[in-house]
């Protein structure tokens, strides 16, 4: 076995414990990854929390991570020591299902395996996140970070960035596309720049007007807040797409009353409640959806979209150190847009 250093959860709270943690020798197609930065997800909280249904005893978080290979297994051949990378939240899949074979990996049958507290398929041992100074891990599923993505900034594209691009891509949004963007957060700060960027007139709805400007910085054309019923009801039938990033329980109603005939309300924040009134569908025949993270192809197609357009998180980059504050700022909301964790400070 492999050994490196984490930060590790043990009883629900945020104040993480420095560790030694184990990884497994390397396979002949996997890579062994030195860790540089990795962002802080809003699901990171809840898995500490013990809310998502992962093993909270020795968790270590972090699934959006860009870093350095150090060392290839003996099948490996499109990737060398010294190359950049980018890992998402997929670290494995059973690569023969219906899903997986169209590029959808994320929705294995058999069930992909999460960067941490999943399970890995050949060992049956649980896997261990991000907020580490080594990752290992199966070839196909590193991503080469292109040149000119600045590596902290990019992190967060393989979780908050490709959770939001999935459905831009599945509902065809381009020019003429009205999108609302609800939240402006970790991926709604996001979805708005890659709508944007797209050629979609981009709305964030928001319960603060205060941050009308950042929207409009971020490329919003408008800010609605949607604590204002004057407001939501004069976007009444007005977009084609909505993504929904809120993570906290809340309605969907008044959502769906903004969504057009035949547009969809696509619901990324994973909120443990989503109460749902059938009828708010059934007037002007909308669509409710969901997805989470994205496969292989997309999250290649994300990369190179990025690097092309040049679109990266807006970021605060922290200290690995400094990993509770960034978690119970994250649970307050008082980060502008997401958290990157520099792994050099472990070594």
């Amino acid at each position: 076995m492999r050994t490196t250093t984490g930060w590790q959860s043990d009883d629900r709270s945020t104040a993480l414990t420095r560790a030694t943690i184990e990884r497994r020798d390397l396979r002949a197609d996997d890579l062994a990854v030195r860790v540089d930065y990795c962002g802080v997800c809003h699901s990171d909280l809840h898995s500490v929390h013990g809310l998502t249904g992962k093993p909270t005893a020795g968790l270590v978080p972090g699934h959006e991570f860009t870093g350095t290979v150090t060392a290839v297994g003996t099948a490996v051949t499109g990737f060398a020591p010294g190359d950049a990378v980018a890992v998402g939240t997929i670290v494995d899949s059973c690569g023969d299902c219906p899903m997986c074979r169209a590029g959808q990996e994320n929705f294995c049958h058999e069930g992909a395996v999460s960067t941490y507290g999943g399970t890995d398929r050949v060992d049956g041992t649980p896997t261990l996140g991000g907020y580490s100074r080594e990752y290992v891990l199966r070839d196909r599923f590193a991503y080469h970070l292109p040149d000119g993505l600045d590596p902290a900034g990019a992190a967060p594209l393989m979780c908050a960035g490709i959770t939001v691009w999935e459905p831009l891509r599945a509902l065809a949004v381009g020019s003429g596309s009205r999108v609302a963007v609800v939240g402006l957060g970790g991926l709604g700060h996001l979805a708005v720049k890659l709508a944007a960027s797209l050629g979609a007139e981009v709305t964030v709805l928001s319960r603060t007007p205060g941050k009308a400007d950042d929207a409009r910085g971020l490329g919003a054309a408008d800010l609605l807040v949607t604590t204002d019923a004057s407001q939501l009801a004069a976007a009444r039938d007005r977009f084609d797409l909505v993504l929904d990033t809120v993570s906290a329980p809340h309605d969907l109603s008044p959502l769906l009353r903004t969504v057009a005939l035949n547009g969809t309300l696509s619901v990324l924040g994973l909120p443990v409640e989503t109460p749902v009134k059938i009828m708010e569908l059934t007037f002007g025949r909308k669509h409710l959806s969901s997805s989470g993270t994205g496969g292989r192809l997309h999250t290649a197609e994300l990369l190179a979209y990025c690097a092309e357009h040049g679109i990266t998180a807006d970021i605060e980059l922290l200290p690995s150190a400094r990993v509770e504050e960034a978690l119970n700022r994250l649970e307050r909301g008082d980060v502008r847009y997401r958290f990157v964790l520099d792994l050099s400070d472990l070594g």
